[in-house]
């Protein structure tokens, strides 16, 4: 049985899923939240962008000398995908 999506949360400070291991938001995440914002992208967009910038801060203090992921990769990761 596949585990429950409400389940993938993140792990700070990697970012990555608690379940899959793979970067949060993972592709099941990402469905939990558009369920929990009904449909509001304004407010998931606010709402991601806001992680977003923890997740700059989080993995710059990590990886300080790392240039990946880029600030543009991070951007599509956690905002870009809620206009599409």
């Amino acid at each position: 049985m596949a585990p429950d999506s409400r389940s993938h949360r993140m792990v700070r400070p990697l970012w990555l899923c608690r379940v899959c291991a793979g970067p949060w938001p993972c592709g099941p995440a990402r469905l939990a939240l558009l369920r929990e914002f009904g449909g509001d992208r304004c407010g998931l967009s606010i709402q991601m962008a806001t992680l977003y910038v923890s997740a700059l801060h989080d993995l710059s203090r990590l990886h300080p000398y790392d240039d990946e992921p880029t600030p543009e990769l991070l951007f599509q990761r956690f905002v870009g995908w809620v206009r599409q």
